[in-house]
């Protein structure tokens, strides 16, 4: 039984133990979560994914991901803030995503936000996501995976202020993962083969 700490795999590395459960988790674990993610649309991405999983399990969006590229137009903001109605109802009827109308009017809206973001805060959307990025120094490795938050301060503000500036879906915790899956935290544990 684990203690919740990095778990020894098949191939003798040690890993967070939701790294783990699918080899689709274990690729993902190992090369993208909690390295650095920067620049317009991979932000916009990610933050619209994590927007689509919201009450559902990771493992659901990782493998519809090139499913919702495609029908986001590779998470373009310029290509998703055009959608019109027609392109509503093709993605309520696409299978290759989650069919939520909230969350797909969300990813539109969240679109249009990114885009004004470019006028109104210098630097844009990486840039505001970025300024939330906690000092590192404060933040010991956490050892097991109950010392790893679901809401930490600077989610609930990067939050707060995504909001304000017209973002949906962006509560606390979604923020949080957010900061998780794009290397603003470092939440691999202490003894994971993927720790920084």
């Amino acid at each position: 039984m684990s203690d919740g700490g990095a778990v020894t795999g098949p191939d003798g590395l040690a890993r967070c133990p939701w790294g783990l459960s699918t080899d689709d988790y274990v690729q993902y674990h190992d090369t993208e979560w909690g390295r650095p993610v920067h620049g317009e649309a991979a932000l916009f991405e990610r933050l619209s994914l994590e927007a689509f999983q919201s009450g559902l399990s990771w493992i659901t969006i990782l493998r519809r991901r090139e499913g919702f590229r495609k029908a986001f137009a590779d998470f373009s903001p310029e290509a998703v803030a055009a959608f019109t109605d027609e392109d509503r109802e093709r993605l309520l009827a696409d299978p290759g995503i989650i069919r939520n109308r909230a969350k797909i009017d969300a990813a539109i809206a969240n679109a249009h936000a990114t885009l004004a973001l470019r006028e109104g805060y210098e630097g844009g959307l990486d840039a505001l996501v970025w300024s939330y990025a906690p000092d590192p120094a404060g933040r010991p490795a956490p050892r097991t995976v109950a010392d790893v938050p679901a809401v930490t301060a600077e989610s609930t503000a990067l939050a707060k202020d995504l909001k304000k500036r017209g973002f949906r879906f962006v509560g606390p915790t979604t923020a949080y993962a957010l900061m998780q899956a794009c290397g603003l935290v470092d939440d691999h544990l202490a003894d994971c083969c993927a720790r920084r």
